[in-house]
Protein backbone atom coordinates (compact mmCIF):
# COMPACT_ATOMS: atom_id res chain seq x y z
CA UNK A 1 0.00 0.00 0.00
CA UNK A 2 1.09 3.55 -0.75
CA UNK A 3 0.14 6.22 1.78
CA UNK A 4 1.25 9.43 0.07
CA UNK A 5 -0.90 10.70 -2.77
CA UNK A 6 1.63 11.52 -5.47
CA UNK A 7 -0.91 13.40 -7.60
CA UNK A 8 -1.64 15.86 -4.78
CA UNK A 9 2.05 16.27 -4.00
CA UNK A 10 2.88 17.11 -7.62
CA UNK A 11 -0.03 19.56 -7.86
CA UNK A 12 1.44 21.89 -5.19
CA UNK A 13 3.44 24.78 -6.61
CA UNK A 14 6.46 25.68 -4.41
CA UNK A 15 6.44 29.31 -5.56
CA UNK A 16 2.77 29.72 -4.67
CA UNK A 17 3.51 28.19 -1.27
CA UNK A 18 6.39 30.55 -0.57
CA UNK A 19 4.33 33.58 -1.63
CA UNK A 20 1.47 32.92 0.79
CA UNK A 21 0.77 35.46 3.51
CA UNK A 22 1.43 36.02 6.36
CA UNK A 23 4.04 33.29 5.85
CA UNK A 24 4.31 30.15 3.69
CA UNK A 25 1.48 27.70 4.36
CA UNK A 26 -0.90 25.35 2.60
CA UNK A 27 -3.81 23.25 3.85
CA UNK A 28 -4.29 20.50 1.23
CA UNK A 29 -6.88 17.74 1.29
CA UNK A 30 -5.95 14.22 0.23
CA UNK A 31 -2.21 14.29 0.85
CA UNK A 32 -2.78 10.72 1.96
CA UNK A 33 -4.53 8.24 -0.30
CA UNK A 34 -8.08 7.44 0.85
CA UNK A 35 -7.16 3.84 1.66
CA UNK A 36 -3.94 4.92 3.36
CA UNK A 37 -5.74 7.46 5.53
CA UNK A 38 -8.32 4.86 6.61
CA UNK A 39 -5.58 2.31 7.35
CA UNK A 40 -3.67 4.74 9.55
CA UNK A 41 -6.84 5.83 11.38
CA UNK A 42 -7.66 2.21 12.15
CA UNK A 43 -4.19 1.62 13.60
CA UNK A 44 -3.39 4.71 15.66
CA UNK A 45 -0.61 4.17 18.23
CA UNK A 46 -1.98 3.28 21.66
CA UNK A 47 -1.82 6.03 24.24
CA UNK A 48 0.12 3.70 26.55
CA UNK A 49 3.16 4.44 24.35
CA UNK A 50 2.92 8.18 24.99
CA UNK A 51 4.50 10.36 27.64
CA UNK A 52 2.61 13.12 29.41
CA UNK A 53 3.60 16.67 28.54
CA UNK A 54 1.69 18.86 30.95
CA UNK A 55 2.69 21.95 32.90
CA UNK A 56 6.02 22.38 31.10
CA UNK A 57 7.36 25.92 31.41
CA UNK A 58 7.81 27.55 28.00
CA UNK A 59 10.06 30.46 27.13
CA UNK A 60 8.86 34.06 27.09
CA UNK A 61 5.93 33.45 29.46
CA UNK A 62 3.93 31.42 26.93
CA UNK A 63 1.44 28.90 28.31
CA UNK A 64 2.32 25.22 28.51
CA UNK A 65 1.28 23.19 25.45
CA UNK A 66 -0.37 20.33 27.31
CA UNK A 67 -0.77 16.98 25.51
CA UNK A 68 0.40 13.41 25.28
CA UNK A 69 3.47 12.99 23.06
CA UNK A 70 5.06 10.06 21.26
CA UNK A 71 8.44 10.66 19.62
CA UNK A 72 9.45 8.38 16.76
CA UNK A 73 12.75 6.55 16.88
CA UNK A 74 13.98 3.48 15.06
CA UNK A 75 12.87 0.31 16.82
CA UNK A 76 9.70 1.83 18.30
CA UNK A 77 6.95 -0.80 18.59
CA UNK A 78 4.54 0.82 16.15
CA UNK A 79 1.55 -0.66 14.34
CA UNK A 80 2.82 -1.92 10.97
CA UNK A 81 0.93 0.65 8.84
CA UNK A 82 2.53 3.54 10.73
CA UNK A 83 6.03 2.12 10.33
CA UNK A 84 5.37 1.70 6.62
CA UNK A 85 4.17 5.31 6.41
CA UNK A 86 7.25 6.65 8.22
CA UNK A 87 9.45 4.62 5.87
CA UNK A 88 7.64 6.19 2.92
CA UNK A 89 8.13 9.70 4.35
CA UNK A 90 11.84 9.00 4.58
CA UNK A 91 11.93 8.15 0.87
CA UNK A 92 12.93 10.30 -2.08
CA UNK A 93 9.44 11.42 -3.16
CA UNK A 94 8.53 13.22 0.06
CA UNK A 95 12.00 14.51 0.91
CA UNK A 96 12.44 16.02 -2.57
CA UNK A 97 8.97 17.56 -2.33
CA UNK A 98 9.77 19.26 0.98
CA UNK A 99 13.20 20.47 -0.19
CA UNK A 100 11.62 22.03 -3.28
CA UNK A 101 8.75 23.49 -1.27
CA UNK A 102 10.98 25.18 1.30
CA UNK A 103 13.84 26.01 -1.05
CA UNK A 104 16.47 24.35 1.18
CA UNK A 105 18.98 21.66 0.21
CA UNK A 106 19.70 20.26 3.67
CA UNK A 107 16.45 19.05 5.23
CA UNK A 108 15.88 16.13 7.55
CA UNK A 109 12.87 15.10 9.60
CA UNK A 110 11.64 14.40 13.10
CA UNK A 111 8.35 12.56 13.59
CA UNK A 112 5.96 12.64 16.52
CA UNK A 113 2.34 12.16 17.49
CA UNK A 114 0.24 14.47 19.69
CA UNK A 115 -2.94 13.38 21.46
CA UNK A 116 -4.61 16.40 23.07
CA UNK A 117 -7.49 16.05 25.56
CA UNK A 118 -10.26 18.38 26.68
CA UNK A 119 -9.31 21.75 28.13
CA UNK A 120 -5.89 22.04 26.49
CA UNK A 121 -4.59 24.80 24.24
CA UNK A 122 -1.54 25.59 22.13
CA UNK A 123 -0.74 29.21 22.93
CA UNK A 124 0.40 31.50 20.09
CA UNK A 125 4.06 30.93 19.31
CA UNK A 126 6.72 30.85 16.60
CA UNK A 127 8.82 27.74 16.22
CA UNK A 128 12.50 27.67 17.15
CA UNK A 129 15.15 28.68 14.63
CA UNK A 130 16.36 25.12 14.12
CA UNK A 131 13.05 24.26 12.49
CA UNK A 132 12.33 25.04 8.86
CA UNK A 133 8.66 24.21 9.22
CA UNK A 134 6.22 21.39 9.91
CA UNK A 135 3.65 19.17 8.25
CA UNK A 136 0.65 18.35 10.47
CA UNK A 137 -1.45 15.36 9.45
CA UNK A 138 -4.81 15.61 11.24
CA UNK A 139 -5.84 12.10 12.28
CA UNK A 140 -9.46 12.42 13.39
CA UNK A 141 -12.63 11.42 11.57
CA UNK A 142 -16.31 12.13 12.09
CA UNK A 143 -16.45 8.83 14.00
CA UNK A 144 -14.37 10.23 16.88
CA UNK A 145 -14.36 14.02 16.54
CA UNK A 146 -16.81 16.88 16.19
CA UNK A 147 -15.24 19.98 14.54
CA UNK A 148 -17.26 22.11 16.97
CA UNK A 149 -14.93 20.82 19.70
CA UNK A 150 -12.09 22.82 18.15
CA UNK A 151 -8.57 21.60 17.44
CA UNK A 152 -8.04 23.72 14.33
CA UNK A 153 -4.55 25.16 13.90
CA UNK A 154 -4.77 28.93 13.51
CA UNK A 155 -2.47 30.83 11.16
CA UNK A 156 -2.00 34.14 12.98
CA UNK A 157 -1.08 37.48 11.41
CA UNK A 158 0.41 40.23 13.57
CA UNK A 159 1.59 42.39 10.64
CA UNK A 160 5.06 42.19 12.14
CA UNK A 161 4.13 43.85 15.43
CA UNK A 162 5.27 41.21 17.92
CA UNK A 163 8.72 40.00 18.84
CA UNK A 164 9.07 36.24 18.68
CA UNK A 165 10.29 36.28 22.29
CA UNK A 166 6.91 37.51 23.55
CA UNK A 167 3.60 35.94 24.57
CA UNK A 168 0.66 37.59 22.82
CA UNK A 169 -2.88 36.24 23.26
CA UNK A 170 -5.04 35.09 20.36
CA UNK A 171 -7.08 38.27 20.67
CA UNK A 172 -3.98 40.41 20.08
CA UNK A 173 -3.59 39.34 16.44
CA UNK A 174 -4.99 41.27 13.50
CA UNK A 175 -6.17 38.18 11.64
CA UNK A 176 -6.49 34.44 12.11
CA UNK A 177 -7.01 31.79 9.46
CA UNK A 178 -8.42 28.48 10.65
CA UNK A 179 -7.00 25.35 9.01
CA UNK A 180 -9.35 22.57 7.93
CA UNK A 181 -8.62 19.48 10.02
CA UNK A 182 -11.20 16.88 8.99
CA UNK A 183 -11.57 14.59 5.97
CA UNK A 184 -7.89 13.92 5.29
CA UNK A 185 -6.67 17.51 5.49
CA UNK A 186 -3.13 18.39 6.52
CA UNK A 187 -1.25 21.64 7.08
CA UNK A 188 2.26 22.49 5.88
CA UNK A 189 3.94 25.70 6.92
CA UNK A 190 7.39 27.17 6.66
CA UNK A 191 9.04 28.92 9.58
CA UNK A 192 9.66 32.63 9.14
CA UNK A 193 10.24 35.36 11.69
CA UNK A 194 6.51 35.96 12.00
CA UNK A 195 5.22 32.37 11.74
CA UNK A 196 2.76 32.69 14.63
CA UNK A 197 0.30 29.84 15.07
CA UNK A 198 -1.66 28.12 17.82
CA UNK A 199 -4.75 26.14 18.80
CA UNK A 200 -7.53 27.59 20.93
CA UNK A 201 -8.74 25.66 23.97
CA UNK A 202 -10.28 22.33 23.04
CA UNK A 203 -13.76 21.53 24.34
CA UNK A 204 -14.32 17.87 23.51
CA UNK A 205 -16.15 14.91 24.99
CA UNK A 206 -14.57 13.01 27.87
CA UNK A 207 -12.10 10.43 26.55
CA UNK A 208 -11.77 12.05 23.11
CA UNK A 209 -8.43 13.30 21.78
CA UNK A 210 -7.38 15.66 19.05
CA UNK A 211 -4.94 13.42 17.20
CA UNK A 212 -2.18 14.66 14.95
CA UNK A 213 0.98 13.26 13.40
CA UNK A 214 3.72 15.82 12.77
CA UNK A 215 6.73 15.87 10.50
CA UNK A 216 9.13 18.57 11.65
CA UNK A 217 11.57 19.88 9.04
CA UNK A 218 15.03 20.40 10.50
CA UNK A 219 17.86 22.49 9.06
CA UNK A 220 20.95 20.26 8.87
CA UNK A 221 23.26 22.49 6.86
CA UNK A 222 26.70 20.88 7.44
CA UNK A 223 28.43 24.19 8.15
CA UNK A 224 25.84 25.19 10.74
CA UNK A 225 26.03 21.76 12.34
CA UNK A 226 29.82 21.98 12.60
CA UNK A 227 29.66 25.41 14.27
CA UNK A 228 26.97 24.23 16.67
CA UNK A 229 29.00 21.21 17.76
CA UNK A 230 32.11 23.34 18.12
CA UNK A 231 30.28 25.59 20.58
CA UNK A 232 29.05 22.56 22.51
CA UNK A 233 32.56 21.14 22.67
CA UNK A 234 33.87 24.38 24.18
CA UNK A 235 31.05 24.33 26.76
CA UNK A 236 31.61 20.69 27.66
CA UNK A 237 28.17 19.73 26.38
CA UNK A 238 27.20 16.56 24.46
CA UNK A 239 27.91 17.03 20.76
CA UNK A 240 24.58 15.45 19.77
CA UNK A 241 21.38 16.10 21.70
CA UNK A 242 18.69 13.50 22.35
CA UNK A 243 16.40 15.39 19.98
CA UNK A 244 19.03 15.32 17.23
CA UNK A 245 19.35 11.56 17.58
CA UNK A 246 15.75 11.37 16.35
CA UNK A 247 16.39 13.32 13.14
CA UNK A 248 16.20 11.24 9.98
Amino acid sequence: MYYLNEDVIRSIDPQDFRNRKPYPWINPQGMLTASGFDELLANMPDISLFTTFFGKQRKYGQQSHNRYVLEYEDGLALPAPWQAFVDELRGDLYRTFIKDLLGYRHVRFRFHWHYTPNGCTVSPHCDSRGKLGSHIFYMNSDRDWDPAWGGQTLILDDHGRFRTDSSPAFEDFDEEISAETMDNHSLIFGRKGNSWHGVREIRCAEGAFRKAFLVVFQDVNPRKQLLKRGRRLLRGQPLVTEKEKRIY
